[in-house]
């Protein structure tokens, strides 16, 4: 029996093309116009530039890249030498150019290009940024101060383009059946237990785990693997891979984001199997490298003889200009189109045959659509993170497969929109388009609409976590995952005071789960707007973004309090919605306590910390929450801690919204509650 409303295929690759074109549009439109209205310094706290750098060092990195180091500026770097806080990662595209005065403005991008060196973020630590520079001249790095601005990325979007059209004119007699399934045109095949007795490599997987994994290899079509906040979703994935492997399938591994495939890498490279990681070695962590197609193009056998064809060539191009007769140069310049004929064919055939011998290959999802996978079949296609993708990010791995096997937690935040308001978009665009789907939004994620196309039973949930004490996992537990979540023996009564260091036993350090109750008005939060400087739409750069100095002071006391007791500042996170806040808090936080991390609550996804602490910001009398409200962001936002969960909020603001309500009250029961008073803060 076919799901109940199958979808029209040449209708959805339509309506994504529109709605990935608006995506873009926001993003070039949102970076131009901030570059161009706006001062390096409000540019840094939007998080798409870092300012006042210097040239620290420079040298050639993979691919014979010029790799930059880029520091404070020792002028006007703080007491630490640390980086201001910004929002640029590893893998960012970015521009480096000589940092204009303070007074400059109207700098569009194509200007900003024009004067700097374009490149990607290799890596993004505490006091420096290294940046791989695309082109083979860097003259627009020499200059004394320099700054860095984050640009669009604009390769994804023609990957997830071109993979979309190509889904649109795809003729309805050619999908496969597993394509028929990922659009409700068919059932997915009934689980069967092929899988048999299975041997496992690692003995201490839970049930949950070994049942996904089981779940996994009997499905034909589609698995989706459900894995809560500290649920050991890559180590399922890491046997689900080697499983594969047994029953001599070739596996394609992908994910969203750099990271996430570089983690899987990292944990598979121990058991010794053949691999290759596809991507710009820059964006790669250095644990990965020797796997990277790059640098075994390099160093296989395969290479060497790629490698005699290229030395031929600089032998050839010295001779070149040598020579004063434009005869013998003619005869030169003919042998060398010869030799790069042939250079080309040779590395095509290392690349096929490293690839070819390799029994998984990894990329991100845009990656896997590059030539060195052209002619590759798979048997599997695992997507990692599945629930932090783009739909159509998804689908360029998935034209080729035949099966997927997708692992997420849709109940975490989605991948970020910057054209939230697309729905409206779309429909004016309807009256000349066709086949556009009304409602659909890019937030949609593939996770997501297998889950509501099939149901549940497509889907196996893993139960038991190993990060958060029992109390801090009891409310996401109940409210969002049924209940289901048990917390393992080892973790489920660990308190601060017990950390493998000397920490003192506090009424801090005893506890795992804390609510600083400001209620009563007396810590009242500030728009954004009404003090930075104003744009000329009447906004600040952070938009509506709010702040609480009062609670940025509470949070300083409670971390202080337990650095006192002993808790290193670095086991420490700080974390907030709201951009503004992280602002505010930020300068003096990282100077009195260094090794503290500070973020933002959807930066933090994925991440954890011994003791995390939650600054809600908002009060009013209104009761207004914003998009606090978002039960996915506080998900997040509540289950980062391992020993300790610190909430800061007024609850009475907090009542005007169900979600925030019910926590309200779980706090109010099971935390322990204090009201912190403004003249004692005052006081110190």
């Amino acid at each position: 029996m076919a799901p109940k409303y199958p979808i029209d295929v040449p209708s959805f690759a339509t309506t994504q093309l529109a709605l990935l074109d608006q995506e873009l549009q926001s993003e070039l439109f949102e970076t131009s116009s901030l570059i161009s209205n706006t001062s390096p310094t409000s540019l840094q706290r939007a998080g798409i530039a870092i300012t006042n750098l210097t040239l620290s060092s420079q040298r050639t990195g993979l691919g014979g890249k010029t790799v930059v180091e880029l520091a404070p500026d020792p002028a006007t770097a703080s007491a630490d030498g640390e980086l201001p806080e910004h929002g640029i990662r590893t893998g960012d595209i970015v521009i480096v150019s000589e940092q204009p005065a303070g007074s400059a403005k109207k700098r569009e991008v194509k200007e900003l290009e024009a004067k700097g060196s374009r490149g990607v973020v290799t890596r993004a630590g505490r006091a420096a940024v290294w940046v791989a520079l695309d082109g083979e001249e860097d003259e627009g790095v020499g200059q004394k101060r320099l700054w860095l601005v984050k640009l669009a990325n604009d390769v994804t979007y023609k990957r997830m383009n071109m993979t979309m059209a190509r889904l649109q004119k795809m003729p309805a007699d050619e999908y496969s059946s597993f394509v028929r399934v990922l659009f409700g045109l068919e059932s997915p095949t009934p689980w069967s237990d092929e899988a048999g007795e299975i041997k496992w490599v690692d003995p201490s997987l839970n049930d949950s785990q070994r049942d996904a994994i089981e779940f996994a290899l009997g499905s034909r079509e589609v698995a989706l693997i459900h894995g809560p906040p500290g649920t050991g979703k890559t180590h399922t994935l890491i046997e689900l891979i080697l499983q594969m492997l047994k029953r001599n399938l070739r596996v394609l591994v992908c994910g969203p984001s750099n990271i996430s495939v570089d983690n899987i890498v990292e944990r598979l490279a121990p058991h010794k199997i053949p691999i290759v990681r596809l991507g710009h070695p820059a964006r790669l962590l250095p644990s990965v490298l020797n796997h990277s197609l790059d640098v075994l193009t390099q160093t296989s056998d395969a290479a060497a003889i790629v490698k005699d064809v290229r030395k031929e060539m600089d032998t050839k191009q010295a001779s070149i200009r040598k020579t004063k007769s434009g005869r013998e140069r003619k005869a030169i310049y003919g042998e060398l189109k010869e030799l790069r004929k042939e250079f080309r064919e040779r590395e095509k055939r290392c690349i096929g045959t490293l690839i070819g011998g390799s029994k998984v290959v990894l990329a991100t999802l845009h990656g896997a659509g590059g030539f060195q996978t052209r002619d590759e079949i798979f048997d599997v296609v695992i997507i990692d993170e599945a629930s932090q993708a783009l739909e159509a990010q998804c689908w360029v791995p998935l034209l080729k497969a035949k099966k997927v096997v997708l692992a997420g937690d849709h109940l975490q935040l989605p991948p970020t929109i910057k054209s939230l308001n697309s729905k409206t978009k779309v429909k004016a665009k309807e009256k000349e388009a066709e086949g556009i789907i009304k409602g659909m939004t890019l937030e949609k994620t593939l996770f997501d609409r297998l889950l509501s196309l099939h149901g549940p039973g497509i889907k196996r949930m893993l139960t038991t976590q190993y990060r958060m004490h029992e109390k801090i996992m009891r409310f996401p537990s109940d409210e969002l995952y049924e209940s289901k979540l048990v917390a393992a023996e080892g973790v489920k009564a660990r308190l601060l005071k017990d950390l493998p260091y000397e920490v003192e036993e506090t009424e801090d350090t005893n506890e795992p789960l804390i609510f600083l109750d400001t209620q009563g008005g007396d810590f009242p939060e500030k728009s954004e707007e009404e003090d930075v400087d104003k744009k000329k739409s009447g906004k600040g750069i952070m938009g509506e973004s709010k702040s609480n100095e009062m609670e940025a002071a509470l949070v300083k006391q409670h971390v202080q309090s337990l650095v006192n007791a002993g808790v290193k500042a670095e086991d420490i996170a700080v974390i907030t919605p709201y951009n503004a806040q992280l602002a505010l808090m930020s300068k003096a936080m990282k100077e009195t306590f260094p090794g503290i991390e500070l973020g933002s609550v959807d930066g933090f996804q994925g991440r954890e910390k011994e003791a995390v602490i939650v600054s809600l910001v908002r009060s009013n009398s209104d009761r207004e929450v914003g998009f606090l409200g978002e039960k996915r962001r506080l998900n997040v936002a509540m289950t980062r801690p391992r020993r300790l969960l610190t909430i800061i909020g007024d609850s009475e603001t907090l009542q005007g919204n169900t979600f925030l309500k019910r926590w309200m009250a779980f706090l109010e029961e099971h935390a322990d509650l204090r009201y912190p008073s403004v003249a004692l803060l005052n006081a110190q």
